[in-house]
């Protein structure tokens, strides 16, 4: 075998390396080098633009860059160029050098790219116009709540995928870390309002095929719009960094046609009436205890942990925790401030305890407060019901 000098070693090196490079590529028959398809009209905008700035900047790279090289090559000390002295006045070619690149640059920027990108970012900022509906998003650490005014629906989205694949025990899902216990639906082809906040942190709402990216801001009230065109399911996620479990906030929306967003509405409506009547039931204590573990795994898992040992200092434990064992209600059934209900109920101020009692309804409360009082060691043996937490609020 004939030995290779070492400059034709790191050569083949490396076509070998971009020879093994393109044939891996060729086997992930799902990459894309380009963005998920847009469903929207600000989605198609910003592909749109994102495009044609792309071709504008790599005709000005090539072309700056071709001059370059050019004057290099050309003007180089081993053919003899000799370098050129500027003093005294400017002559009418040095301005001519500047003006004249500085005049086509101001064209690309304010008319070939300003005035796409203005129409878009106006576009974008137009929510009331011609808003057939609204959706109020408002990011909680870590998930999401949605309200539909027009409706009177609300409801809260979590994460599904099982912590055995987050831990990597088991293979991970289709959708691992995008899918959640209640989609958003939405119906095509209507312009619809979003109204966007928070009740803690920043959080970001984000669905790439619909190109909206808009921050949640606590105290603030933010807007963006949408008009999905086509019927699917869409996923996206919390992107702003907001604490711990920031990355276990999934968007999901499923778009449908108008006659079954309808019957998705009456749905929901007659599921959230059985909700509602569920707080005027006398529950057992084992029906309290089996609703209260689904209902703690999914809103108070993630920062107190499945075992109830939490994460100190951050998030206390709830096994062996004085609060929890504390008394239930005063003798007279009122709230005990700072007790075990006013804890879960009204969170605590300056901590990351949010309030629970404006995204989860009476009996959920009630079984989260039961449950931890008789879990992880926990054996106070007593229990609430949900009248008594509506009675409270």
């Amino acid at each position: 075998m004939t030995t290779l000098n070492p400059r034709a070693r790191g050569l083949y090196r490396f076509f070998a390396g971009l020879g093994l490079t393109l044939a891996a590529g060729t086997a992930l028959a799902d990459y894309t080098w380009n963005f998920p398809k847009p469903v929207t009209p600000i989605g198609r905008d910003t592909l749109s633009m994102h495009n044609q700035f792309m071709i504008i900047i790599t005709v000005l790279f090539v072309v700056v860059f071709a001059i370059m090289i050019y004057s290099m090559l050309k003007h180089r000390k081993s053919v003899g160029a000799q370098p050129a002295s500027f003093s005294g006045p400017r002559n009418a070619l040095q301005w001519f050098w500047v003006l004249v690149p500085f005049a086509i640059l101001l064209f690309i920027d304010f008319v070939l790219m300003g005035i796409p990108a203005f129409h878009a970012v106006i576009d974008m900022e137009d929510t009331r116009t011609r808003a057939d509906m609204v959706l109020k998003v408002t990011g909680l650490q870590w998930k999401w709540q949605y309200e539909y005014p027009d409706s009177g629906i609300k409801f809260v989205s979590t994460l599904t995928t099982p912590r055995a694949q987050i831990e990597g025990t088991e293979a991970k899902g289709e959708n691992y870390l995008l899918e959640v216990d209640n989609e958003v639906v939405l119906p095509i082809g209507k312009k619809v309002r979003i109204l966007l906040t928070s009740t803690d942190v920043i959080h970001t709402w984000w669905v790439p095929q619909f190109g909206v990216k808009r921050d949640a801001i606590p105290g603030f009230l933010r807007e963006t719009w949408v008009r999905i065109e086509e019927p699917g399911v869409y996923r996206g996620q919390c992107a702003e960094l907001c604490g711990k479990d920031h990355g276990f906030m999934p968007v999901v929306v499923r778009a449908v046609p108008e006659a079954e967003y309808a019957a998705w509405v009456d749905k929901k409506k007659t599921e959230m009436a059985a909700a509602a009547a569920g707080s005027d039931k006398a529950w057992t204590k084992d029906e309290l205890m089996a609703a209260g573990k689904a209902a703690y795994d999914k809103n108070c898992a993630a920062c107190h942990q499945a075992e109830g040992q939490g994460i100190p200092p951050a998030f206390p434990a709830l096994a062996g925790s004085k609060i929890v064992n504390g008394p239930l209600l005063s003798p007279d059934g009122k709230l005990i401030p700072d007790s075990h209900v006013d804890r879960v109920m009204n969170g605590k101020a300056g901590t990351a305890m949010q309030s629970f009692k404006a995204t989860l309804s009476d009996a959920d409360l009630a079984a989260i407060i039961t449950f931890e009082r008789n879990s992880f060691g926990n054996k106070k043996g007593d229990m609430i019901q949900p009248a008594q937490i509506k009675a409270l609020r």
